[in-house]
């Protein structure tokens, strides 16, 4: 079976296309000078590229590997430095080493990024990509075990934030396609110190048990300051405080963010907008203007995901037989499944929102995160009905809307995702919601479709009210530009394919 509206010459020339692409978003030693390139900072032409390893490893031996692997031109463009202990030390940023090949998602993100690479993986093992598979997932453990988390990509400035947690997911992928038991009994040590970094203060908020974003670094993120200017030269935090200076904002007390005596972002807005980004929604209003309310609030994305990482465990435990373990990760899930239903649910609306913290309230901001309890199995069937009836909140011509709201901002209307739009026909398929999952599924891939044999190519982002690839013009705040490439569209366009086939 295939989607209705497309043919099978146009879906064999997109998975086509993908196919040939891994290769070309794939990074290894042989492409350490065009992975360690970084278009989003300053670089002084004549000065090499810096490139990290960890004080855990061996740098001595890392170097003449690397030595072996590129040209001496190569190497002199690059120089090797230890990561020092303190984050604080470093004072020129450069990339973070993985021993390993992995995909980048494309364009600008010419690094390893952490809930891209789930999406990613699915598409690799559809394509029997299983070496790049297994490496992809096996660099994300190596930065738990050196980095401390998994990050929100392999670069120095992105050390002191993580990204949403899709990890034992990405694990428990592999391992169906593997059934390697030696590799998945060497993941849980990793896995459970990935857990424990979002359950315990300060991403844990104690009053609810549920957990929060929070990024730990300070001041203005340095790959914001120097690439997501305007053509007037402007970085995004000079348009965030022409904004404050214009318009009144109702979400928070602006004055925890903004220093109008003095026009300057306070130390806690650059905090929030750090934290943000490891949402990985940046940028949206979802918190507010800017989301910089996000450090006050319990999302559903994330405590859907840890409700997963507690399944996932359990279920591990469950192959190894450690009955007492099972149990222990079962009640754990137990407990944030009724506190999600607590908290996050809102009877009124019909959908998950996310919980402020200090008001006890839900703030009423509809958003396409509504769907992960859906795609976990976290919602109740009379919850999975509530929300199938608000579906025309975030149905669009091209798939599933971000946000009910224009703002700006490339995570709300009238833009769309891959990650989203997929999130939501697998929550619907998951509670039998046949026809709906279908129909967005086909809206989806025949934008996609349509757009591809225009341009010749996938981007991160859709306007799916337009069913358009041209974004730049609606996006007032961010950086504008869509992205080609793109790992995770390809990712999802090849598991909503795979999805139809499994039908006929």
């Amino acid at each position: 079976m295939t989607p209705s509206l497309l043919t099978t010459a146009q879906i064999d020339a997109v998975q086509s296309h993908i196919k040939k692409t891994w290769k070309t978003l794939t990074r290894s030693h042989e492409h350490l000078l065009q992975s360690a390139k970084d278009t989003k900072l300053d670089h002084k032409i004549e000065t090499p590229w810096l490139v990290y390893i960890s004080p855990l490893e061996d740098c001595p031996n890392i170097q003449s590997v690397l030595e072996r692997s590129l040209s001496r031109q190569d190497m002199q463009r690059i120089e090797i430095r230890t990561l020092p202990s303190e984050v604080e030390a470093i004072k020129e940023h450069g990339l973070l080493y993985l021993p390993g090949p992995y995909v980048v998602p494309g364009g600008r993100f010419n690094e390893m990024y952490g809930w891209d690479s789930y999406f990613i993986l699915l598409g690799l093992l559809h394509d029997d990509e299983l070496e790049l598979a297994q490496n992809q997932v096996d660099q994300l453990l190596y930065q738990v075990k050196h980095y401390g988390t998994i990050l929100n990509s392999n670069r120095t400035y992105m050390l002191s934030r993580s990204q949403p947690p899709v990890l034992s997911m990405m694990v428990m992928a592999l391992f169906q396609h593997t059934q390697d038991e030696e590799w998945l009994r060497s993941t849980v040590p990793l896995l459970e110190q990935f857990y424990y970094y979002w359950v315990v203060p300060p991403h844990l908020n104690p009053a609810t048990g549920l957990s929060r974003f929070y990024a730990f670094g300070e001041g203005a993120a340095p790959e914001v300051l120097f690439s997501e200017r305007d053509e007037e030269g402007k970085s995004h935090y000079d348009r965030v405080k022409e904004y404050y200076q214009t318009f009144e904002v109702e979400d928070y007390d602006v004055n925890l963010y903004y220093d109008r005596e003095n026009d300057e972002l306070t130390n806690l807005f650059y905090k929030a907008d750090r934290t943000m980004r490891e949402s990985g929604f940046d940028i949206t209003n979802r918190f507010g203007p800017f989301s910089a309310d996000i450090l006050h609030y319990a999302p559903v994305c994330l405590n859907s995901l840890l409700y997963q990482m507690e399944l996932d465990l359990a279920k591990i435990n469950e192959i190894f037989q450690n009955e007492e373990l099972v149990q222990q990760w079962r009640d754990r899930a137990d407990i944030r499944r009724d506190r999600i239903d607590q908290c996050l649910w809102d009877e009124e609306q019909g959908l998950y929102l996310d919980y402020h913290f200090y008001s006890q309230e839900r703030r009423r901001y509809e958003f396409a995160t509504t769907f992960y309890p859906l795609w976990l199995g976290i919602a109740s069937e009379n919850q999975a009905q509530r929300l199938v009836e608000n579906l025309s909140l975030f149905e669009a011509p091209g798939g599933i809307l971000t946000s009910t709201r224009v703002t700006g901002n490339q995570w709300d209307a009238p833009f769309g995702w891959a990650p989203l739009t997929l999130i939501a026909v697998q929550g619907l398929h998951r509670y039998g919601y046949h026809a709906e999952g279908d129909r967005i599924a086909n809206k989806f891939l025949a934008m996609v479709v349509k757009e591809f044999e225009r341009h010749n190519t996938l981007v991160e982002k859709y306007d799916v009210e337009r069913c358009s690839a041209n974004v730049s013009d609606e996006i007032s705040f961010g950086y504008s530009s869509n992205e080609v490439g793109f790992g995770w569209t390809n990712g999802v366009i090849l598991e909503l394919l795979a999805a139809f086939e499994r039908k006929v």
